[in-house]
Protein backbone atom coordinates (compact mmCIF):
# COMPACT_ATOMS: atom_id res chain seq x y z
CA UNK A 1 0.00 0.00 0.00
CA UNK A 2 1.02 3.40 -1.04
CA UNK A 3 2.02 6.10 1.80
CA UNK A 4 -0.60 8.65 1.42
CA UNK A 5 2.13 11.37 2.22
CA UNK A 6 4.69 10.05 -0.05
CA UNK A 7 2.07 10.03 -2.85
CA UNK A 8 0.92 13.66 -2.37
CA UNK A 9 4.73 14.20 -2.33
CA UNK A 10 4.92 12.78 -5.42
CA UNK A 11 2.06 13.97 -7.16
CA UNK A 12 2.95 17.59 -6.08
CA UNK A 13 6.41 17.20 -7.34
CA UNK A 14 5.34 16.40 -10.72
CA UNK A 15 2.99 19.18 -11.12
CA UNK A 16 5.96 21.54 -10.54
CA UNK A 17 8.02 19.66 -12.42
CA UNK A 18 5.41 20.26 -15.48
CA UNK A 19 5.09 24.12 -14.94
CA UNK A 20 9.21 24.00 -15.19
CA UNK A 21 8.75 22.90 -18.63
CA UNK A 22 5.89 25.20 -19.48
CA UNK A 23 7.62 28.24 -18.66
CA UNK A 24 11.00 27.49 -20.28
CA UNK A 25 12.76 25.58 -17.62
CA UNK A 26 12.94 27.90 -14.98
CA UNK A 27 9.92 28.76 -12.36
CA UNK A 28 10.01 31.58 -10.23
CA UNK A 29 10.12 30.88 -6.91
CA UNK A 30 7.36 32.75 -5.85
CA UNK A 31 5.11 30.08 -8.17
CA UNK A 32 7.04 27.03 -6.59
CA UNK A 33 6.28 28.68 -2.79
CA UNK A 34 2.74 28.78 -3.95
CA UNK A 35 2.61 25.25 -5.51
CA UNK A 36 4.07 24.27 -2.66
CA UNK A 37 1.60 25.50 -0.20
CA UNK A 38 -1.61 25.89 -1.66
CA UNK A 39 -1.70 23.67 -5.01
CA UNK A 40 -5.22 22.12 -5.02
CA UNK A 41 -5.26 19.11 -2.43
CA UNK A 42 -1.70 18.96 -2.89
CA UNK A 43 -0.35 21.49 -1.41
CA UNK A 44 0.48 21.99 2.54
CA UNK A 45 -2.13 24.27 3.82
CA UNK A 46 -4.92 21.73 1.97
CA UNK A 47 -3.70 18.44 2.06
CA UNK A 48 -5.05 17.79 5.22
CA UNK A 49 -2.20 17.05 7.84
CA UNK A 50 -1.76 17.86 10.97
CA UNK A 51 -0.20 21.35 10.90
CA UNK A 52 -0.60 23.22 14.46
CA UNK A 53 0.56 21.91 17.64
CA UNK A 54 2.77 19.44 19.24
CA UNK A 55 1.05 16.61 16.71
CA UNK A 56 2.32 18.81 13.63
CA UNK A 57 4.65 20.89 12.94
CA UNK A 58 5.06 23.66 14.69
CA UNK A 59 3.27 25.67 17.13
CA UNK A 60 1.24 28.70 16.93
CA UNK A 61 0.62 31.52 19.68
CA UNK A 62 -3.31 30.48 20.48
CA UNK A 63 -1.49 27.23 20.85
CA UNK A 64 0.92 28.11 23.28
CA UNK A 65 -1.92 29.67 25.46
CA UNK A 66 -5.11 31.28 25.74
CA UNK A 67 -4.00 34.65 27.00
CA UNK A 68 -3.36 35.58 23.71
CA UNK A 69 -6.68 35.02 21.73
CA UNK A 70 -7.92 36.73 25.35
CA UNK A 71 -5.46 40.00 24.80
CA UNK A 72 -6.52 40.20 21.21
CA UNK A 73 -10.66 39.59 22.30
CA UNK A 74 -9.93 43.04 24.33
CA UNK A 75 -8.60 45.16 21.41
CA UNK A 76 -11.60 43.79 18.91
CA UNK A 77 -14.12 44.66 22.15
CA UNK A 78 -12.13 48.36 21.87
CA UNK A 79 -12.65 48.56 18.07
CA UNK A 80 -15.83 47.53 18.02
CA UNK A 81 -17.27 50.00 20.96
CA UNK A 82 -16.11 52.67 18.79
CA UNK A 83 -17.40 51.29 15.70
CA UNK A 84 -21.24 50.81 17.68
CA UNK A 85 -20.58 47.01 16.45
CA UNK A 86 -19.18 45.40 13.28
CA UNK A 87 -17.54 41.67 12.26
CA UNK A 88 -14.66 40.15 13.01
CA UNK A 89 -12.96 38.92 9.73
CA UNK A 90 -9.87 36.22 10.46
CA UNK A 91 -7.93 34.85 7.73
CA UNK A 92 -6.35 31.66 7.70
CA UNK A 93 -7.57 30.31 11.01
CA UNK A 94 -5.60 27.27 11.73
CA UNK A 95 -6.71 24.89 13.80
CA UNK A 96 -9.63 27.70 15.59
CA UNK A 97 -7.90 27.88 18.50
CA UNK A 98 -7.79 31.60 18.07
CA UNK A 99 -11.14 31.92 17.19
CA UNK A 100 -12.49 30.26 19.77
CA UNK A 101 -10.62 32.31 22.53
CA UNK A 102 -11.49 35.32 21.20
CA UNK A 103 -15.36 34.52 21.01
CA UNK A 104 -15.38 33.20 24.41
CA UNK A 105 -13.68 36.43 25.95
CA UNK A 106 -15.82 38.74 24.03
CA UNK A 107 -19.08 37.09 25.23
CA UNK A 108 -17.76 37.50 28.48
CA UNK A 109 -17.11 41.25 27.42
CA UNK A 110 -20.65 41.16 26.48
CA UNK A 111 -19.43 42.42 23.31
CA UNK A 112 -19.91 39.77 20.55
CA UNK A 113 -19.33 40.55 16.73
CA UNK A 114 -22.10 40.59 14.24
CA UNK A 115 -20.64 37.71 12.55
CA UNK A 116 -17.39 35.61 12.89
CA UNK A 117 -15.91 35.59 9.80
CA UNK A 118 -13.36 32.88 8.71
CA UNK A 119 -11.52 33.24 5.13
CA UNK A 120 -10.50 29.62 4.92
CA UNK A 121 -9.75 27.96 1.24
CA UNK A 122 -8.81 24.85 3.00
CA UNK A 123 -11.85 22.25 3.50
CA UNK A 124 -9.65 20.13 5.46
CA UNK A 125 -8.81 23.68 7.83
CA UNK A 126 -12.30 24.36 7.91
CA UNK A 127 -13.46 21.35 9.32
CA UNK A 128 -10.99 21.05 11.96
CA UNK A 129 -12.25 25.00 12.85
CA UNK A 130 -15.62 24.08 12.80
CA UNK A 131 -14.74 21.05 14.92
CA UNK A 132 -13.06 23.46 17.75
CA UNK A 133 -15.96 26.31 18.15
CA UNK A 134 -18.31 23.25 18.43
CA UNK A 135 -15.97 21.07 21.15
CA UNK A 136 -15.82 24.66 23.11
CA UNK A 137 -18.71 27.07 22.28
CA UNK A 138 -21.46 25.36 20.26
CA UNK A 139 -23.77 27.92 21.33
CA UNK A 140 -21.50 30.21 19.22
CA UNK A 141 -21.14 28.32 16.06
CA UNK A 142 -24.17 30.02 14.42
CA UNK A 143 -22.15 33.66 14.94
CA UNK A 144 -19.73 31.80 12.69
CA UNK A 145 -19.48 32.02 8.77
CA UNK A 146 -16.65 30.22 6.74
CA UNK A 147 -15.42 31.99 3.48
CA UNK A 148 -13.38 31.24 0.52
CA UNK A 149 -12.66 35.19 -0.74
CA UNK A 150 -12.87 38.47 0.77
CA UNK A 151 -16.63 39.45 1.29
CA UNK A 152 -17.32 42.46 -0.63
CA UNK A 153 -17.93 45.27 1.99
CA UNK A 154 -17.35 44.83 5.47
CA UNK A 155 -17.01 47.02 8.94
CA UNK A 156 -14.66 45.41 12.12
CA UNK A 157 -11.82 44.06 12.96
CA UNK A 158 -9.51 41.78 10.64
CA UNK A 159 -6.76 39.37 12.06
CA UNK A 160 -4.15 37.90 10.44
CA UNK A 161 -2.15 36.09 12.51
CA UNK A 162 0.47 34.35 11.28
CA UNK A 163 -0.27 35.20 7.73
CA UNK A 164 1.73 37.30 5.95
CA UNK A 165 5.30 34.66 6.67
CA UNK A 166 3.45 32.47 4.13
CA UNK A 167 2.67 34.52 1.17
CA UNK A 168 4.60 33.37 -1.76
CA UNK A 169 7.70 35.53 -1.83
CA UNK A 170 10.08 36.41 -4.90
CA UNK A 171 13.80 35.53 -4.06
CA UNK A 172 17.05 37.54 -5.35
CA UNK A 173 20.57 37.13 -5.56
CA UNK A 174 23.11 40.18 -6.51
CA UNK A 175 26.44 38.59 -8.88
CA UNK A 176 29.66 39.40 -8.31
CA UNK A 177 29.12 42.65 -10.44
CA UNK A 178 26.72 43.38 -8.55
CA UNK A 179 23.82 42.51 -11.22
CA UNK A 180 20.39 41.50 -9.93
CA UNK A 181 19.22 38.30 -10.56
CA UNK A 182 16.29 35.97 -9.87
CA UNK A 183 16.16 32.99 -7.85
CA UNK A 184 13.58 30.11 -9.56
CA UNK A 185 13.47 26.54 -9.51
CA UNK A 186 14.73 24.16 -12.10
CA UNK A 187 15.70 20.27 -12.77
CA UNK A 188 19.05 18.67 -12.72
CA UNK A 189 20.18 15.61 -11.96
CA UNK A 190 16.77 14.25 -11.64
CA UNK A 191 15.59 16.61 -8.77
CA UNK A 192 14.63 19.99 -8.31
CA UNK A 193 17.51 22.57 -8.23
CA UNK A 194 17.28 26.11 -7.35
CA UNK A 195 19.38 28.13 -10.37
CA UNK A 196 19.89 31.98 -10.21
CA UNK A 197 18.93 33.71 -13.89
CA UNK A 198 18.23 37.39 -15.28
CA UNK A 199 14.69 38.45 -13.80
CA UNK A 200 11.59 37.32 -15.10
CA UNK A 201 9.47 38.33 -12.60
CA UNK A 202 8.00 42.03 -13.58
CA UNK A 203 8.45 44.03 -10.63
CA UNK A 204 11.69 42.60 -9.07
CA UNK A 205 14.63 44.66 -9.97
CA UNK A 206 12.43 48.14 -9.29
CA UNK A 207 11.84 46.43 -5.84
CA UNK A 208 15.63 46.05 -5.78
CA UNK A 209 16.69 48.87 -6.94
CA UNK A 210 14.40 50.33 -3.91
CA UNK A 211 16.64 48.70 -1.30
CA UNK A 212 19.97 49.55 -3.68
CA UNK A 213 18.82 53.30 -3.00
CA UNK A 214 18.31 52.96 0.52
CA UNK A 215 22.21 51.74 0.66
CA UNK A 216 20.65 47.78 1.48
CA UNK A 217 21.18 43.97 0.44
CA UNK A 218 23.62 46.00 -2.33
CA UNK A 219 26.81 43.42 -1.62
CA UNK A 220 27.99 41.36 -4.34
CA UNK A 221 26.31 37.65 -3.06
CA UNK A 222 23.83 39.15 -0.85
CA UNK A 223 20.74 36.82 -1.33
CA UNK A 224 16.97 37.68 0.28
CA UNK A 225 13.45 37.39 -0.48
CA UNK A 226 10.55 40.55 -1.07
CA UNK A 227 7.42 40.06 -1.68
CA UNK A 228 5.39 41.86 -4.61
CA UNK A 229 2.10 40.49 -3.19
CA UNK A 230 1.71 41.98 -0.21
CA UNK A 231 0.56 45.21 -2.27
CA UNK A 232 -2.15 44.32 -4.04
CA UNK A 233 -3.43 42.20 -0.89
CA UNK A 234 -3.44 45.01 1.05
CA UNK A 235 -5.43 46.67 -1.63
CA UNK A 236 -7.84 44.57 -2.06
CA UNK A 237 -8.51 44.23 2.09
CA UNK A 238 -8.83 48.31 1.89
CA UNK A 239 -11.45 47.95 -0.84
CA UNK A 240 -13.44 45.53 1.20
CA UNK A 241 -13.01 47.18 4.85
CA UNK A 242 -14.99 50.09 5.04
CA UNK A 243 -14.50 51.12 8.49
CA UNK A 244 -11.87 49.55 10.86
CA UNK A 245 -8.94 48.01 12.19
CA UNK A 246 -6.25 45.31 10.63
CA UNK A 247 -3.99 43.42 12.98
CA UNK A 248 -1.18 42.28 11.41
CA UNK A 249 0.66 39.88 13.50
CA UNK A 250 4.02 37.91 12.80
CA UNK A 251 7.34 37.53 12.77
CA UNK A 252 9.49 39.97 10.80
CA UNK A 253 11.53 43.43 11.00
CA UNK A 254 11.52 46.60 9.78
CA UNK A 255 13.19 47.33 6.16
CA UNK A 256 15.92 48.26 7.77
CA UNK A 257 16.77 45.48 9.89
CA UNK A 258 15.26 43.01 7.75
CA UNK A 259 18.42 43.55 4.89
CA UNK A 260 21.10 44.01 7.44
CA UNK A 261 24.68 42.74 5.91
CA UNK A 262 24.83 39.83 8.06
CA UNK A 263 21.47 38.68 7.04
CA UNK A 264 22.78 38.06 3.28
CA UNK A 265 21.31 35.07 3.39
CA UNK A 266 17.68 36.17 3.79
CA UNK A 267 15.30 34.63 5.75
CA UNK A 268 13.36 31.82 4.32
CA UNK A 269 12.77 28.68 6.40
CA UNK A 270 11.35 25.71 6.59
CA UNK A 271 9.57 23.52 9.40
CA UNK A 272 8.69 19.59 9.04
CA UNK A 273 7.78 18.15 12.98
CA UNK A 274 9.05 21.16 14.53
CA UNK A 275 12.44 20.97 13.08
CA UNK A 276 13.49 24.28 11.03
CA UNK A 277 15.95 23.62 8.26
CA UNK A 278 16.36 26.02 5.01
CA UNK A 279 15.67 23.49 2.12
CA UNK A 280 12.33 23.94 0.59
CA UNK A 281 12.93 21.54 -2.16
CA UNK A 282 12.28 18.73 0.32
CA UNK A 283 9.42 17.24 2.20
CA UNK A 284 7.05 19.04 -0.78
CA UNK A 285 3.93 19.42 0.42
CA UNK A 286 4.75 18.27 3.39
CA UNK A 287 6.50 21.29 5.31
CA UNK A 288 5.81 24.99 5.70
CA UNK A 289 7.87 27.29 3.58
CA UNK A 290 8.07 30.74 5.27
CA UNK A 291 9.97 34.07 5.02
CA UNK A 292 9.56 37.21 7.68
CA UNK A 293 8.24 39.76 6.97
CA UNK A 294 9.20 43.31 6.27
CA UNK A 295 6.79 45.37 8.18
CA UNK A 296 8.03 49.26 6.48
CA UNK A 297 7.19 47.57 3.07
CA UNK A 298 3.69 46.41 4.84
CA UNK A 299 3.41 49.66 5.88
CA UNK A 300 4.02 51.64 3.36
CA UNK A 301 1.88 49.21 1.35
CA UNK A 302 -1.25 49.76 3.80
CA UNK A 303 -0.92 53.56 3.61
CA UNK A 304 -0.63 53.41 -0.38
CA UNK A 305 -3.94 51.29 -0.39
CA UNK A 306 -5.94 54.38 1.68
CA UNK A 307 -5.23 53.08 5.75
CA UNK A 308 -4.19 55.20 8.42
CA UNK A 309 -0.67 53.90 10.32
CA UNK A 310 -2.47 52.59 13.88
CA UNK A 311 0.79 51.68 15.49
CA UNK A 312 3.45 49.11 15.18
CA UNK A 313 4.98 47.06 18.54
CA UNK A 314 6.41 44.36 19.78
CA UNK A 315 3.78 41.14 20.63
CA UNK A 316 5.07 41.65 24.05
CA UNK A 317 4.46 44.91 24.28
CA UNK A 318 0.72 44.67 22.66
CA UNK A 319 -0.27 42.02 25.19
CA UNK A 320 0.70 44.07 28.03
CA UNK A 321 -1.17 46.55 26.17
CA UNK A 322 -4.34 44.58 26.25
CA UNK A 323 -4.06 43.57 29.72
CA UNK A 324 -2.19 40.15 29.94
CA UNK A 325 -1.24 40.40 33.50
CA UNK A 326 -4.86 41.30 34.43
CA UNK A 327 -6.47 38.55 32.68
CA UNK A 328 -3.92 36.36 34.71
CA UNK A 329 -4.99 37.50 37.89
CA UNK A 330 -8.67 36.90 37.16
CA UNK A 331 -8.13 33.47 36.00
CA UNK A 332 -9.15 30.14 37.77
CA UNK A 333 -6.22 29.14 40.47
CA UNK A 334 -6.08 25.83 39.09
CA UNK A 335 -5.07 27.39 35.58
CA UNK A 336 -2.79 29.58 37.02
CA UNK A 337 0.10 27.40 36.21
CA UNK A 338 -0.28 26.78 33.12
CA UNK A 339 -1.40 30.51 32.14
CA UNK A 340 2.13 31.74 33.47
CA UNK A 341 4.27 29.25 31.88
CA UNK A 342 2.27 29.80 28.67
CA UNK A 343 2.40 34.27 29.55
CA UNK A 344 6.83 33.21 29.55
CA UNK A 345 6.59 32.16 25.76
CA UNK A 346 4.68 34.35 24.47
CA UNK A 347 6.11 37.45 26.20
CA UNK A 348 9.82 36.52 26.68
CA UNK A 349 12.51 38.09 24.25
CA UNK A 350 14.00 34.68 23.88
CA UNK A 351 10.69 33.35 22.97
CA UNK A 352 7.27 35.28 21.29
CA UNK A 353 7.40 38.23 22.67
CA UNK A 354 10.26 40.13 21.23
CA UNK A 355 10.28 38.20 17.25
CA UNK A 356 6.82 38.68 16.72
CA UNK A 357 5.34 42.26 15.52
CA UNK A 358 2.07 43.85 15.22
CA UNK A 359 1.13 46.13 12.91
CA UNK A 360 -2.05 48.13 12.98
CA UNK A 361 -3.76 50.04 9.80
CA UNK A 362 -7.11 51.58 10.44
CA UNK A 363 -9.67 52.89 8.25
CA UNK A 364 -12.40 55.71 9.27
CA UNK A 365 -12.20 54.83 12.71
CA UNK A 366 -9.46 56.26 15.10
CA UNK A 367 -7.79 54.96 18.34
CA UNK A 368 -5.64 55.23 20.23
CA UNK A 369 -5.77 51.46 20.84
CA UNK A 370 -4.48 49.73 23.95
CA UNK A 371 -2.05 47.32 21.90
CA UNK A 372 -0.41 50.06 21.28
CA UNK A 373 -0.26 52.41 24.05
CA UNK A 374 2.94 51.05 25.86
CA UNK A 375 5.24 51.43 23.74
CA UNK A 376 4.36 52.40 19.89
CA UNK A 377 7.58 51.47 17.98
CA UNK A 378 6.62 52.98 14.43
CA UNK A 379 8.96 55.82 14.03
CA UNK A 380 11.43 52.45 13.27
CA UNK A 381 9.37 51.64 10.35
Amino acid sequence: MKDPATEISRRLEDQIRAEIRARNGVLPFDRFMELALYAPGLGYYVAGAAKFGPGGDFVTAPECSPLFGCCLAVQCAEVLERLGGGEILEFGAGSGALAVQILMELESLGRLPECYRILEPSPDLQDRQVSSIQAAAPHLLARCDWLTALPERFTGVVIANEVLDAMPVHRFRLGMDGEILEIGVSEGDGRLVEVAVPPISPGLVEAVSSLHAAGLADAPGYTSEINLRLAPWLATLSIALERGLALLIDYGYPRAEYYQPERCMGTLRCHHRHRAHSNPYVHLGLQDITAHVDFTAAAEAGIAAGFDPAGFTTQAHFLIGCGIDRLMQTSAPEAALDLALGAKQLLLPTAMGERFKVLGLAKGVDGPWSGFIVRDLSARL
